[in-house]
């Protein structure tokens, strides 16, 4: 306990200065004297509270010991203390210092009740009026300063009275500290003696100090807590500007106690806006506030780029196991693509060999039957023969093309023709074999495909479809192309329009749009419609090789859509004459000259300027195109009305 005792004394080294005790300060490392007074007001080391509580106990200890020291009679005597008694209007006594009259200014707040009540026998013993007069005094018996004594001491010995005028102490300095602090040291001091000035006014004892910069965040959070629920006992009756007992009747004293207590809340009010401005002030000026705020800031930022780092690693790794499963999956790829391409090649070396070779095949079969005269014996024959050396050509795979050639070659001319005979009417029993097959796989499909479904189920009076009916679709599925409104009813209409069946019964939309996807999706080197067309092409040549001066008439009909125009060309077409078709260029050209030169415009010379538009083309060529589209549009709007 005594090293304790002995290490919590200020050392020696400090000396003493005109019975003053000093101390050393190291706030900015440099040596900085105070009086004793003053120790409480200046930041101290950081070596403790209870050295800090130790020294606050010894100064309180030691004002209070020179205090009473002190004689009463001492300061009574004093002129200057008997001239101030004698200043005193017993009138005015709410302006007057209680404790300076009863002769404990030097103690004040921190006087008790024995020291109150020995000031008071003193001044009594020194100042009764009696006692004066005796002395020869003359006593203003109307204002004579010991009122002023006995109200003194009237207040000071009622605890609530005392209470009442502490917190109105004239002495008291409500000052506000200023705002501009050029260090922190300046802070800590200009501050730091604020806050113990006015602890005195807490309910809570002991108040904390600011204390400094080597202060714990803890610490100083408490610290301001403590300040922004800062809870005092100070309170303003003692400043009531009427007494309630001096009303004459109950309302009018009921009057003047809530008068008294809106002018006391007033002043509260006040005195805690004060309290708490200064609190705020010092919050926004302490350097261990914006401390703490910037280690807040970095740590938060800290953990703002570790989240931030862990998302991105997150981010990364995700994106390197995608790249893996990319480059797995892309090499993958790439091998089935570098496999696949070999087999391609290897089967086009392989389809090309084959091309070759089934082309060698037909060049030398060709070249056996020219040698051989195509095995005929006269002109027709050898017309029939080459048509069927070059069925042959395209039906015959290249196994059967090439165990042909090798058989002809072996044979003679008779042998040879007896051969190809054979071997034409094999192929054409297969290929009629092929299409009753393929007719009853057709007929069977059409049967049997669902009423819901895109074929329609034929009933069992429904007529076959003929060939005029089919080329009669073709044509129209030509003439009508797709993006036409109500396309297959106004095919249907078309249809009917053109023909009558011999039951006299009218195809429907259905019944044509499944007819239509029939054909779509059949083999057209196999279909019936392909062979009567061959057959027609070998009649056309038959006759204009026996009539050659002859024109062969070839009826063509060729539907397009040029740039939302339908181009149908048709007519007679002669080998010595032959009609150019029209280009997309023409007919725009010529739709543009039908607009520029109208019929009501230029009633004589319309054909005359319409052809000079359109390189070219004469004026017989011209009418005769427009006729032809004339002739299309009415057809087709003829067979879009009739549904």
């Amino acid at each position: 306990m005594a090293k304790q005792k002995s290490a919590e004394q200020p050392s020696e080294s400090n000396g003493v200065s005109n019975g003053e005790t000093l101390y050393v300060s190291d706030v900015d490392r440099s040596l900085i004297v105070a009086r004793n007074e003053d120790i409480l007001f200046n930041p101290l080391s950081n070596v403790g509270e209870n050295v800090l509580n130790w020294v606050k106990s010894q100064h309180d200890r030691r004002l209070f010991k020179w205090a009473k020291g002190i004689e009463p009679d001492q300061e009574v005597d004093c002129e200057s203390d008997l001239t101030y008694l004698r200043s005193l209007d017993p009138v005015q006594w709410k302006d007057q210092d209680h404790y300076q009259v009863v002769g404990l200014r030097h103690l004040r707040e921190r006087a008790s009740e024995d020291d109150i009540k020995k000031a008071y026998r003193i001044r009594v013993l020194k100042h009764h009026p009696d006692k004066r007069q005796a002395a020869g005094e003359t006593i203003n018996t109307e204002g004579d300063y010991f009122a002023c004594i006995v109200k003194a001491y009237e207040i000071l010995s009622n605890p609530a009275k005392r209470r009442a005028y502490d917190s109105v102490d004239p002495l008291f300095d409500d000052y506000t500290p200023s705002k501009s602090v050029k260090s922190p040291e300046e802070f800590f001091t200009v501050y730091g003696k604020w806050f113990a000035l006015n602890a005195r006014w807490s309910n809570d004892q002991p108040a904390p100090f600011l204390g400094n910069m080597f202060s714990t965040r803890n610490q100083v959070d408490d610290f301001y807590q403590f300040w922004f629920d800062f809870d005092s006992w100070r309170e303003y009756s003692y400043l009531d500007e009427e007494d309630k007992e001096k009303g004459q009747s109950r309302e009018e004293r009921r009057w003047i106690e809530k008068q008294n207590k809106a002018q006391r809340a007033k002043l509260k009010k006040e005195e805690m806006a004060r309290i708490r401005s200064v609190v705020e002030q010092a919050w926004s000026l302490d350097p261990r506030i914006a401390l703490f705020k910037e280690v807040s800031r970095q740590e938060k930022l800290e953990k703002k780029l570790a989240k931030q780092r862990a998302v991105q690693d997150q981010k990364d790794e995700l994106e390197k196991v995608r790249l893996e499963e990319e480059r797995v999956i892309r090499e993958e790829t790439e091998r089935q693509q570098a496999e696949e391409k070999e087999r391609d090649a290897a089967a086009k070396k392989i389809k090309e060999a084959q091309k070759r070779a089934l082309k060698k095949e037909r060049k030398t079969f060709r070249t056996v039957c020219k040698s051989n005269n195509y095995y005929s014996e006269d002109d027709k024959t050898t017309v029939e023969n080459m048509a069927s050396m070059e069925e042959l050509c395209e039906i015959l795979q290249l196994e059967e093309l090439t165990r042909l050639n090798e058989l002809l070659a072996n044979l003679s001319i008779d042998d040879g023709r007896f051969e190809f005979e054979r071997t034409v009417q094999t192929v054409a029993q297969r290929i009629s074999e092929e299409k009753a097959k393929t007719a009853q796989e057709a007929y069977k499909e059409s049967d049997n495909s669902g009423g819901g479904g895109g074929g329609g189920r034929r009933s069992k009076g429904e007529e076959q479809w003929c060939h005029e009916e089919l080329q009669l679709l073709i044509k129209a599925v030509n003439l009508f192309p797709a993006g036409t409104a109500q396309r297959w009813e106004v095919v249907a209409n078309f249809l009917n329009q053109h023909y009558q069946g011999s039951s006299g019964k009218k195809r429907s939309a259905k019944e044509v749009l499944a007819k239509a996807k029939d054909l779509n999706s059949s083999d057209f080197s196999k279909n019936s419609l392909k062979e009567e067309a061959n057959q027609k092409a070998y009649e056309f040549f038959e006759k204009n090789i026996k009539n050659p001066n002859a024109a062969v008439v070839v009826e063509s009909e060729e539907t397009k859509r040029e740039e939302g125009v339908i181009n149908n060309k048709s007519g007679p077409v002669s080998d010595s004459n032959a009609e150019k078709p029209w280009t997309a260029a023409e007919q725009k050209l010529f739709e543009q000259a039908l607009k520029t030169y109208s019929a009501a415009a230029h009633p004589a010379d319309r054909w005359d300027r319409i052809s000079e538009c359109v390189p070219g083309r004469s004026k017989k060529e011209c009418v005769a195109r427009y006729k032809e589209l004339a002739a299309l549009v009415k057809a087709k709007k003829s067979a879009q009305v009739v549904k």
